[in-house]
């Protein structure tokens, strides 16, 4: 399909989602400072742009792959493919200027990190940074080495320096006063952690990586299903929170997983779990190649987040040969048709709305940047 219009916007939202304007400023300024109340600021790289920059560097790689066999084709059929090319490099440029816009607000605000959502905007960082070192290049997204990595190492040190439950799983809300572990944390700084653990030889940050993992498949999975729950609280007895096999939460799970298998140290660890429970999902994939926003409500509404986050993580799982046979390339091409037939004016629409803690999760559908970052990454 052409990506081109889901690109389009993919950038703008990079720029536009979750930023303040006059009117949510002043609303702000007014319950932080007059009436004293707790509220949350502006992020400017919360974990829906932080989506949307990893599917546009997804893009990007694989236009940029394609405008290479279009310089080769047309070497060799004098001129064939310079359409293509064209339209190729113009696209990677676009999303070039956008990923250099969005990290570049960033950096001149002071870096400042939120929560432990905003890690997951540094992986397209890490992406950056490797680029870097394989090209000997200078500058990648308009920013100097030296910038990437003082970016990334402040991203680690935030999450090193994080409040932690007795198990040593990072509490997703400290300041509430609770011992909550989310999945959601899992997906969000995971994949980052471990990459960077491995990219600057530091052994125990890869290590809090694979902590949170382990520690969530000891006490958050629920036995009888295999699926997770939302969350725990070892605090309060190991109590599990939420509904069992909520869609994004199995996504955002099989997302950490995913992104902690680049090397040997994950995938002996994570292998056979990941694998387990990526062939418990699929069997919940419905007949329309969807899965539902709870996996077991078959008859409930589809949820284009949770389909697009299943078929990212099989579809790395495959690259990274963890995932072989026929079952699992067919699943995908099944989810990637789905995404497609929810693709309307560039928007991926049928995408249940933002959850607002355990057991709230509105039965709003639209378009939301939690849908489009994941189909960024598998629609062909």
């Amino acid at each position: 399909m052409n990506k081109v219009p889901l690109i389009e916007n993919a950038c703008k939202d990079l720029l536009q989602y979750g930023v303040f304007d006059g009117k949510a400023r002043l609303k702000y300024l007014v319950k932080r400072y007059l009436l004293g109340r707790k509220t949350a600021g502006e992020d400017l790289i919360f974990w829906p742009t932080g989506l949307l920059a990893a599917g546009l560097w997804r893009c990007r790689q694989e236009l940029l792959a394609e405008a290479e066999n279009a310089v080769r084709q047309s070497d060799a059929e004098a001129g064939a493919g310079s359409e293509t090319l064209q339209n190729s490099r113009q696209t990677v440029g676009m999303i070039e200027r956008s990923l250099s816009a969005y990290y570049e607000r960033w950096q001149k605000k002071g870096l400042p990190l939120l929560v432990i959502d905003d890690l997951l905007a540094g992986e397209t960082l890490l992406d950056a940074y490797v680029q870097m070192e394989k090209t000997g290049s200078e500058s990648c997204l308009g920013l100097s080495k030296e910038m990437l990595r003082k970016m990334l190492d402040r991203m680690a040190d935030f999450a090193v320096k994080a409040d932690c439950d007795r198990a040593g799983s990072i509490l997703y809300r400290p300041g509430q006063g609770n011992g909550y572990i989310f999945v959601d944390t899992i997906g969000l700084c995971c994949p980052f952690l471990y990459r960077y653990g491995d990219l600057f030889g530091k052994p125990e940050v890869r290590e809090l990586a694979l902590k949170q993992i382990t520690n969530f498949l000891v006490y958050g999975m629920d036995a009888a299903t295999g699926l997770p729950y939302h969350g725990y609280d070892l605090s309060d007895g190991g109590c599990k929170y939420g509904i069992i096999g909520w869609g994004r939460a199995v996504g955002w799970l099989l997302r950490g997983m995913t992104g902690c298998m680049t090397s040997g140290q994950g995938r002996e660890k994570l292998s056979e779990p990941y694998r387990e429970l990526v062939d418990t999902t699929l069997a919940f994939v419905r007949p329309d190649g969807y899965v539902s926003w709870q996996l077991a409500a078959l008859d409930g509404p589809a949820d284009t987040s949770a389909t697009g986050m299943l078929c990212a993580a099989v579809k790395a799982g495959m690259e990274l040969g963890i995932l072989t046979g026929g079952n699992y390339e067919k699943a995908l091409s099944a989810g990637r048709a789905a995404l497609e037939k929810s693709v309307k004016n560039g928007r991926v629409n049928d995408c249940s709305g933002e959850c607002e803690g355990f057991s709230c999760y509105p039965q709003r559908y639209g378009a939301y940047p939690w849908a489009l970052g994941p189909a960024l990454m598998v629609l062909q």
